[in-house]
């Protein structure tokens, strides 16, 4: 039986109940992801940050997101899982668009794909749903337009630029993406804009008047300390608790408590004295 959470029931929810997302890198994760109640696994380019080191998601490569993307394929069976089309996956030409955002699908198990933008990015949108790949968009504050933007600022702020946020929002539902993810707007327009489309959206520094919630893992569970953004809640800190693991690791092989006897082989005492009587003889 096929338990997978699919994109029909993705909105579906809408105006029905929360949707979740969290993001998700690898095999381990994605099961522990996979054993909550949470609806979809967002597979981010902010691995470029969280996992391999960058300062921004500009630098992650299309085989690099479908190698992250396969693991967590291999281990999520009932979240949707959404591949996040890197930078210059799609912007260049509608057909690079297609072919990179099937390779999700195809090679690395992925139910969907995300990008960002908006009526910029409409007729890519629209090609890829006609090539019948879920697509969720992705507006606001868009991660890989930061040089354009001039760095991780919320957007539309003024009326006109909450305007242009709507508008987006419109042409993206209208090309038939499945759920938009609002990112670091204000609230009001954030609200407005979940009224005045028939998907989801998925909201993250966009307030709680969205249909779903989306962050990153390692933010909320205190793993990534680099930038804590002012919208992520910290649920746990297991970046402290890991630390705590390690020095009290080290503190006991320098004490001579690990390993003790219950995390060690033995031998038959009769082949251990064979042992030491064969060094005797030497």
């Amino acid at each position: 039986m096929n338990n997978r959470v699919t994109v029909p029931a993705i909105m579906e929810l809408k105006g029905k109940r929360k949707i979740t997302m969290v993001t998700a890198y690898d095999y381990v994760t994605a099961r522990w992801v996979d054993k909550s109640n949470v609806d979809m696994i967002l597979v981010g380019d902010s691995l470029a940050m969280v996992m391999l080191g960058h300062d921004d998601t500009l630098s992650v490569t299309m085989e690099e997101m479908l190698h992250h993307t396969r693991a967590v394929a291999r281990g999520a069976k009932r979240a949707l899982i959404v591949g996040d089309m890197p930078f210059m996956s799609y912007q260049v030409s509608v057909e690079q668009a297609v072919t990179n955002a099937g390779r999700f699908l195809k090679e690395a198990g992925a139910q969907a794909v995300k990008l960002e933008g908006g009526a910029a990015v409409v007729r890519q949108i629209r090609a890829i749903v006609d090539a019948g790949i879920p697509v969720q968009g992705h507006i606001g504050l868009t991660p890989q337009s930061i040089a354009q933007l001039g760095g991780f600022r919320v957007q539309g702020k003024t009326a006109d630029a909450a305007k242009r946020l709507l508008d987006d929002a419109m042409a993206l539902a209208d090309a038939g993406c499945f759920s938009i993810v609002l990112e670091a707007i204000p609230a009001p327009i954030a609200e407005i804009i979940t009224e005045r489309v028939h998907v989801p959206t998925i909201g993250i520094g966009a307030g709680a008047g969205c249909d779903g919630q989306v962050l990153v893992i390692h933010d909320m569970v205190g793993l990534y300390d680099r930038i804590t953004p002012r919208f992520v809640k910290k649920y746990e800190d297991l970046g402290s608790r890991m630390l705590d693991a390690l020095n009290k690791f080290h503190d006991e092989v320098q004490r001579g408590i690990f390993p003790a006897d219950e995390h060690s082989f033995k031998m038959k005492p009769e082949e251990e004295e064979r042992l030491r009587s064969f060094l005797r003889n030497e």
